[in-house]
């Protein structure tokens, strides 16, 4: 697609349209950097995101349940 460079102050903006930016799942943050001479837009990725997918919580377990309990424990204090 072609398109024209608009005057923004004093810099210059490209309108994208609605459909491409649904199809790069572009929400209101983008990341701009240059690779050679060339401007690559990229969306903004939430930190963390997906760190759980394929998480499987029957797989985890207890590292202190095999340690005994200990005798007296309710007098500690913190």
């Amino acid at each position: 697609m072609r398109t024209s460079l608009r005057k923004v102050g004093n810099s210059r903006g490209v309108i994208i349209p609605a459909t491409l930016l649904a199809a790069c799942e572009m929400g209101d943050e983008v990341d701009i950097r240059l690779e050679g001479n060339h401007l690559v837009t990229a969306p903004v990725k939430a930190h963390r995101a997906g760190w759980f997918e394929g998480h499987k919580p029957e797989t985890d377990f207890d590292p202190f349940a095999t340690l005994p309990a200990d005798a007296g424990s309710e007098d500690w204090v913190w």
